[in-house]
């Protein structure tokens, strides 16, 4: 879940204004869990009302959140195994037609909101955690460029990880020697851990939530 809400809100804003983005990670399928329509300052987000589209609908400004309820915009034999198919599609698809938001079911003031760790300063130090692992056993960590620029003031970082320490930040993979651990800023604006030609996850272990220090470099 956590993934996929980072990876929308790392995404969605590539996208033309007016883009519908249909997202769907849904282990709750079939239970109560409501299926929603949020639109925001630019664009509308359709998916299960479970923290997966909040992250990128609050960067962009939530204008209306409609509760998906009129059962006439669904496909006419709903399964509980597969709304993606059956509920989130069609209403994507009625909305790419023009049909208005709140004929697809009525406003509510709520949606359920992914709670992520922010980064903390502790005696000194930017205390973050790992937010998820690749496909390629990059580590994401939940520190952005900005927390970084923040703490750093410029000032060169030692990053600690799993007993091992990264000095400073490379820009690219091929500044690294292969097989050399490294951090950088991904193309999330997060800071990730990695190793070229290699599998970060692996060699250091990381589960998601481990935590990973900045202090600055004497």
């Amino acid at each position: 879940m956590r993934e996929g809400a980072l990876t929308l809100a790392n995404a969605y804003l590539y996208f033309p204004k007016g883009t519908i983005h249909l997202a769907v990670v849904d282990p709750g399928v079939g239970s109560a869990r409501k299926p929603i329509l949020l639109v925001t300052n630019n664009y509308f987000f359709v998916g299960p009302d479970n923290g997966l589209l909040s992250l990128a609908a609050k960067k962009d400004g939530v204008r209306k959140t409609i509760l998906l309820s009129n059962r006439s915009f669904f496909r006419p034999s709903v399964s509980t195994t597969f709304h993606g198919r059956d509920v989130f599609a069609p209403i994507a698809g009625h909305l790419s037609t023009g049909v208005q938001p709140e004929l697809l079911g009525r406003r509510v003031r709520s949606w359920v909101e992914l709670d992520l760790e922010e980064p903390r300063r502790v005696k000194g130090n930017l205390i973050g955690e790992i937010s998820y692992m690749d496909a390629f056993g990059n580590i994401i960590t939940n520190i952005s460029q900005q927390d970084l620029n923040r703490f750093s003031e410029k000032r060169e970082i030692v990053i600690s990880i799993a007993k091992r320490e990264i000095r400073g930040l490379k820009k690219s993979y091929g500044e690294a020697k292969k097989g050399e651990l490294l951090a950088l800023i991904g193309s999330g604006d997060f800071l990730e851990i990695s190793i070229r030609e290699g599998n970060a996850q692996e060699a250091l272990k990381g589960r998601r939530g481990d935590k990973v220090r900045i202090r600055l470099q004497t």
